[in-house]
């Protein structure tokens, strides 16, 4: 009887350990995807603002070329 309980003990904590490392796992991949998620959106905040800076000087060439006409 000790020795069933021992292995039930042993499947036990052989599940719990799995159950843990797999639980490490899904967290080290999901702060993976969240930080190239971060890395992404920060990519894509420079090309907003690249072409906004883009969109604000034609602008104001356009401007000056309207006011000479």
């Amino acid at each position: 009887m000790d020795k069933n309980i021992g292995e039930q003990l042993n499947k036990a904590y052989e599940a719990f350990r799995q159950a843990c490392m797999d639980r490490d796992h899904a967290v080290k991949e999901l702060q993976q995807k969240v930080e190239n998620y971060m890395q992404q959106i920060r990519e894509q905040q420079e090309k907003i603002e690249l072409q906004n800076s883009i969109i604000a000087k034609l602008k104001s060439q356009l401007a000056a070329l309207n006011a000479n006409r």
